[in-house]
């Protein structure tokens, strides 16, 4: 079974500061996948080289909304958030993508 390792990419001002200024992006990816699948997915994706990987577990947080019948307590699920820094020169587009 092959697993859909890259979910999706982040728009944030921070992410988009960060492809700007020094060819890192951010993606969302799949909770159990490694450095050396992140890194094997993005370079067959978009046919780029990429030089290194950092990714981090973002933690599950728990919210509260307000409504007419009372307080709502819900959770965020945990998910995994991987930088991609691509080589000198290169860049994704991430947004005509088909």
């Amino acid at each position: 079974m092959k697993k859909n390792i890259l979910i999706k990419p982040v728009v944030s001002e921070k992410s988009e500061g960060l492809s700007d200024s020094l060819q890192q992006y951010t993606f969302i990816v799949e909770k159990t996948a490694n450095k050396i699948e992140v890194r094997k997915a993005v370079e067959a994706r978009y046919g780029v080289t990429v030089e290194g990987v950092n990714t981090m577990t973002m933690p599950g947080k728990t919210k509260n909304r307000s409504t007419k019948s009372g307080l709502i307590r819900g959770r965020v699920a945990a998910y995994k958030k991987a930088i991609v820094t691509l080589s000198e020169g290169e860049e994704l587009d991430l947004y005509n993508e088909a």
